[in-house]
């Protein structure tokens, strides 16, 4: 059985983590060659081994952060799994933190949410730098020397898999790589500087000629993950292979072969103060356990490998600058993937073209995308459309709550699920343009927090319109903090700020104010709002009283202290009445008001504000009684993930 067809036989859907990493590149380009059920992860944006990858395979995963991992696990529903993703492998990857959070720590997280799964195979990408200084042919049960923070997390990562796989029962094994090299390798690498210096017809700077490494082609690291994920049982499982050739090539055989077979007419030249600090001099493998446990050996000889990957940067480099293709140079690319979270309600016909302009809208732009659709309880067909797409487009998922919650529950029912960098908050009828995300990711790269909505106006009656700018301006005026006029819930937020969003545990929401009270960089983008497209809007007077009231007494007391107010003045009022009577009485009796009419009307005056006084407080302290209730927010009653509808986690887990 060749290579493609292996890897057609795996167990799909398949997920590569660290997709845009060396290795997990050339995974995920011979993957997609024969199989479209593939999804690759990306987190940060050295993503150039990514170019031509549609963005339908490419999802954004921050291994650190608990919920986007669970997020990615559950959209994609893999059953095999080839984990690449790594840290601190190059010389200048110093953050010791990193390295040990990103190889161990995250992956412990990582490991506990796949221990729950279906799998039929989780393959790690280990390193040889687990031996240290134990580095000449060790067998895979040899003693570990550990001798940097690298190897120090990898090797926990490999006791970490022995544990699950032989105590826990995951199927889950540990390949400890040796020296790959081929297409899509860093340029700051031995091979991809050693290709690069012979096609100007020359050398690099080679470390110590008596050093050896084992080189081993990165088809036949491909072919090992793949035989691997073939093999895994019992007995397989929690075993750390070694991947190597088991030939050891010294630098000084390395540049004669170079000299050879690229007919370069040069000396070489050697540096015993190059290489990394915790390089040793005899680095290579025993890989006698990957042929006995998964018939496996390196096929690729050195003097071919070499070739096709010379010939493989002669061409990539017609349109490539070389120096710019590592991750020295190369800052990490943030704020590349956002959240679209749509509040549903009545929007069935609406959901299809709100999924196809926001897909253009995002492929357009380049960024790695989720479409959390949270149908609230609607009544129409909106469910089933959902689902509908979901089965079509991964990247879509769906929400459906038990009753109707309103859109601010929908929103923050959304927004506990999103995974990406920033959420994007809508409603589904599609009054708010999905084109204007664009703008919104201008300025939030800019540096924005928030960037939010204003809408200059409106395509509805005037009367309605006056009123709602009324509304706003009132709203501002009362409002305790700033409140942007004119601004509803469309709006792109960081996570930063979705976070202290979700912080906020009022059960009565209002959006657009606790937006403004959590503060950050907020900048506006102006847009007219349309009609909505299909239908008519679920609000009338009564509701947008109602919304209005929600927004006063929510973030504003002004309306006690204006009730304070008055009832001073109206109480110092009717003592200077009372003393102007008496003294009328005094001094012209005649001259006193008679008759029930003027009473009347002070008992009126009195008992209408008094009555006006016990209607606000009571809305202040209706409030307090809905919050002390301390019911939550929303229930989810299921969960749609690419076509299937699941019951939703009772603990309101996603």
């Amino acid at each position: 059985m060749n290579l493609d067809d292996k890897l057609r036989n795996l167990a799909g859907p398949v997920l590569v983590l660290g997709a845009s990493g060396f290795i997990g590149a050339n995974l995920l380009h011979r993957l997609l060659a024969v199989r479209s059920d593939v999804t690759g992860t990306v987190f940060s944006g050295d993503t150039w081994r990514l170019d031509g990858v549609p963005a339908s395979h490419i999802a954004f995963l921050n291994l650190q952060d608990p919920t986007s991992v669970s997020s990615v696990l559950r959209r994609v529903g893999p059953r095999t799994i080839f984990d690449c993703s790594s840290f601190g492998a190059y010389s200048f990857e110093q953050d010791y933190e990193r390295v040990h959070a990103t190889n161990y720590l995250s992956f412990i997280r990582l490991m506990e949410e796949v221990a729950t799964m279906d799998l039929a195979a989780f393959v790690h990408a280990g390193s040889s730098s687990e031996y240290g200084l134990n580095s000449a042919a060790p067998a895979e049960d040899a003693a570990l020397l550990p001798n940097s923070h690298y190897a120090v997390s990898k090797a926990a990562a490999s006791a970490a898999i022995a544990y699950f796989g032989k105590v826990r029962g995951v199927p889950v094994a540990n390949l400890r790589l040796y020296a790959v090299y081929g297409p899509f390798e860093d340029s700051s690498r031995l091979i991809p500087a050693l290709c690069e210096a012979s096609l100007r017809g020359e050398l690099p700077v080679l470390a110590r000629a008596e050093v050896s490494r084992d080189f081993v082609h990165v088809d036949d690291v491909i072919e090992a993950f793949a035989d691997t994920a073939q093999s895994l049982g019992p007995e397989i499982a929690g075993e750390s292979i070694n991947i190597g050739s088991g030939r050891p090539t010294t630098l000084a055989a390395l540049a004669e072969l170079a000299i050879h077979s690229f007919g370069l007419a040069v000396e070489p030249r050697f540096n015993p103060a190059a290489g990394r600090a915790w390089d040793t001099d005899n680095w290579y493998a025993n890989a006698a356990k990957a042929t006995r446990l998964i018939g496996w050996s390196a096929r690729t000889d050195l003097a071919e490998g070499l070739k096709q990957t010379r010939d493989w940067w002669k061409k990539h480099l017609i349109e490539a600058d070389f120096r710019q293709l590592t991750k020295r140079t190369q800052p990490r690319r943030e704020k590349n993937s956002i959240s679209a979270v749509i509040a549903c309600y009545r929007d069935g016909q609406a959901i299809p073209i709100m999924h196809e302009r926001l897909v253009a809208v995002f492929q357009r732009a380049g960024i790695d995308y989720e479409i959390i659709f949270v149908n609230d309880n609607s009544p129409d067909d909106s469910a089933e459309v959902i689902r509908e797409i979901s089965a079509r487009d991964p990247h879509v998922v769906g929400v459906t709550h038990s009753r109707n919650f309103g859109s601010q529950a929908a929103f923050r029912s959304g927004m506990e699920i999103a995974s990406k960098e920033a959420v994007v908050l809508m409603d589904g009828d599609l009054q708010d343009p999905p084109e204007l995300i664009e703008a919104f990711v201008e300025r939030w790269r800019a540096g924005a927090d928030v960037v939010y909505g204003r809408r200059i106006k409106r395509e509805m009656p005037i009367l309605l319109e006056a009123c709602y700018r009324a509304f706003y301006r009132v709203f501002a005026v009362m409002s305790e903090v700033p409140v942007p006029k004119d601004a509803g819930d469309f709006s792109l937020i960081d996570r930063s700020v979705v976070y202290w969003l979700l912080q906020c545990q009022e059960r009565d929401l209002f959006l657009r104010g606790l937006r403004a009270y959590v503060g950050f960089r907020q900048e506006g983008v102006d847009y007219v709002r349309p009609e909505r497209m299909f239908g008519v809007s679920t609000n009338n007077w009564i509701k947008n009283i109602g919304w209005a009231k929600k927004g006063i007494f929510s973030f504003s007391r002004m309306p006690l202290h204006l009730l304070t107010a008055a009832g001073g003045f109206a109480s110092f009022a009717t003592v200077l009445l009372a003393i102007f009577s008496i003294l009328v009485r005094i001094f012209d009796a005649e001259s006193v008001p008679k008759g029930m009419t003027f009473l009347s009307l002070l008992v009126m005056f009195f008992g209408s504000f008094t009555l006006l006084g016990i209607g606000l407080l009571g809305e202040y302290v209706g409030k307090i009684f809905e919050e002390t209730k301390a019911r939550p927010a929303y229930i989810r009653s299921s969960l749609i993930v690419r076509g299937e509808i699941r019951p939703a986690d009772p603990k309101g887990l996603p």
